[in-house]
This record gives structure tokens, C-alpha cells and sequence, in this order.
């Protein structure tokens, strides 16, 4: 249950300007990447979790810090290795001498935003230990559940699988990401400006010397959540959704198609789209805008296919391309 009273939320569109601002204020510390501070939003909007996917060094770490500084939001960051334990995230029993009883000491999930660094470079035992959190937003101790704060978002990196060391995510902690964003290199332009700042004294650690501060807080963003759930919705859109879902399972290309659960979550992604772009209804353009983000993760190559070059991307296009749009 929300903690705010109708009265004291802002109005929809004091928490849409709010949200907007928001690449302003992440721009401040992070150079082109508005299509990941996008994903993040309508993530934080839907409830939902984000797997950021790009190489070494493009801001991936710095770009959650910066939106959680943005938005008045706790964070907490937990680096995923090889030897991490599930209680190093979940939390641990501790003996605690003094009373005699062992104490749950809560470990680092219990935050608003939780930065997963390398998801991919920890056994799946590890990687599993977040499902609970991730689905039903709380962890069990001792067969009690503990509730997790709210909001509450995973923000979980990884580098492309090819690289040394890594352990592919199961497809059942997959589903669990609303979205799959890619982070790119920068453009050669960006790229100049980012070492202009660092030339004229940017420190990454300190986002207040660089200027970054909240323009938008929890109000804001139940504001924004209810109005998204208002977002109406017309039933040949929803057809369009599950053309495409179901286009996918068809494809000879891939070996998993996007389940039900994708074409669910298509829907939350399209609604969020459609609202930060100023609409109380979503249109087709807007589940185009946010197939490829909700799905690419969905879905599952042949390895065939892989060998002929064939990317997931790709394979979203082609459904995109093949299947009619309602009018």
C-alpha cells in the first residue's frame, strides 16, 4: 500500500515534467545514453527490473548512481563474483551474544535501487538467490518473509557473453527483467565531450560537485504509477501484442519464442511509453518503440542461426516488419 495520501501526490503532469527532467539531470554525468535512462524509468514505472548489457567502461555503474542521486532514491551496489554468496545479498543469520538468538542482519538487496554489477560473473546458485526479490519483492528467513522497501528495482549489469568468465543468465532469471537494454559506445562526439569534462576536473564520485541533483522523489513516482495505470488501452492493440508474441514462437529462427508473460509485459512497457509521451492511450508506434527493449531477452536463438550471423535484434525486426498493424 502506498504510504502517500492522494492529497499529497503531485498531479500527473508535475510528475511527467519531473520524470522528463530527469535526462537533463543524468546528462549532467553521463554523456548519450538517454535510450538507457528511458528503459530505467519505464522500468521504475511498471515495478519492474532492468538487465543493462555493453562492455567494460561505458557509465553502465555510473548511469544507475547518477539516476538514484536524481530521484532521491537509496542505493546499494553489490559487484558479482565468482565466490559471492546468496547471503551476501539476501542477507545472514548472525549469533548475537547479547540476547543469546541469531538476528537477521538485512543484506544489500534491502535498498530502492539495487546496482547488480556483472550479474553474469556468478554461479547461477547466486544469480538465483535474487528471483524471490525480484518476483515477489520480499526474502524469506526462517520461513518468515521479509518485506523488501518500495519502490524497488533491480538494476543488473552484464558484459556480453563471450566474454572470459561469465555464466549466462537461465532463462527464468531472464523473464524476471521487464527490460533489456543495450549500452553502446559512445558516438565520437559524445565521446569528446565526455573527456572535455574529465579534462576540466569531473569526478565520477562526486555527482553534487558535478551538479546532479533530485528533480523528482517518491511522490512523483507514485504519482506517475497510478497514472500509468490509467492508460487506456484499444483491444486491436492488444491483438497487435500477441500477433507479435506469437509471431516469434513461429519463427524458424529461434529456438524460444516470447512467452505470455512477455506479451504482458509489452503491455506495462507500452503503457509507460505512451504516458511519458504526454498520451492517456497507447498506439502502435508505442509497442514498436519498446518491442525490441521487452522482448530481446525473451526470446532464444537457433544455434544454426547464430552460426549464420543472425542476432535477436534482427529477428525482431523481421517480426516487426511481418506483422500487420492495426489501423
Amino acid at each position: 500500500m502506498s504510504a502517500f495520501t492522494p492529497e499529497a501526490l503531485p498531479s500527473a503532469d508535475e510528475a511527467r515534467a519531473a520524470l522528463t527532467a530527469l535526462r537533463r539531470e543524468v546528462a549532467k554525468a553521463v554523456v548519450g545514453q538517454d535510450e538507457t535512462v528511458t528503459g530505467l524509468v519505464v522500468a521504475l514505472l511498471c515495478r519492474g527490473h532492468v538487465l543493462m548489457e555493453g562492455v567494460p567502461g561505458v557509465a553502465k555503474t555510473l548511469l544507475v548512481r547518477t539516476v538514484s542521486q536524481a530521484l532521491s532514491l537509496d542505493h546499494k551496489r553489490v559487484q558479482f563474483t565468482p565466490d559471492l554468496m546468496p547471503g551476501d545479498v539476501t542477507g545472514s543469520l548472525v549469533y548475537d551474544q547479547h540476547t543469546a538468538k541469531f538476528e537477521f542482519m538485512k543484506g544489500p538487496v534491502f535498498t530502492n535501487l539495487l546496482l547488480a554489477d556483472e550479474i553474469n560473473r556468478t554461479p547461477p546458485k547466486t544469480q538465483a538467490s535474487l528471483l524471490e526479490a525480484m518476483e515477489e519483492r520480499q526474502v524469506t528467513v526462517e520461513g518468515r518473509p521479509v518485506a523488501l522497501p518500495d519502490p524497488f528495482m533491480v538494476a543488473a549489469t552484464q558484459n556480453p557473453v563471450e566474454y572470459e568468465g561469465t555464466y549466462p543468465l537461465p532463462e527464468a532469471q531472464l523473464d524476471r527483467f521487464l527490460l533489456k537494454v543495450t549500452v553502446p559506445l559512445p558516438e565520437r562526439a559524445a565521446e569528446v565531450d565526455m573527456l572535455g569534462r574529465h579534462a576540466a576536473g569531473f569526478d565520477p564520485g562526486d555527482l553534487a560537485a558535478a551538479g546532479v541533483g533530485a528533480v523528482a522523489g517518491a511522490a512523483e513516482l507514485q504519482a506517475a504509477r497510478d497514472a500509468v495505470a490509467q492508460v487506456r488501452i484499444a483491444p486491436e492493440v492488444l491483438g497487435y501484442i500477441v500477433d507479435l508474441c506469437r509471431a516469434t514462437r513461429r519463427s524458424p529462427s529461434l529456438q524460444l519464442g516470447a512467452s505470455p508473460r512477455g506479451a504482458t509485459a509489452l503491455l506495462r512497457t507500452s503503457r509507460a511509453w505512451a504516458w511519458l509521451s504526454g498520451r492517456d492511450y497507447v498506439t502502435p508506434d508505442d509497442v514498436k518503440a519498446l518491442a525490441k527493449g521487452t522482448l530481446r531477452h525473451r526470446i532464444g536463438l537457433r544455434p544454426e542461426a547464430e552460426l549464420e550471423g543472425a542476432t535477436t535484434d534482427g529477428i525482431l525486426d523481421g517480426v516487426l516488419a511481418s506483422v500487420q498493424v492495426p489501423r
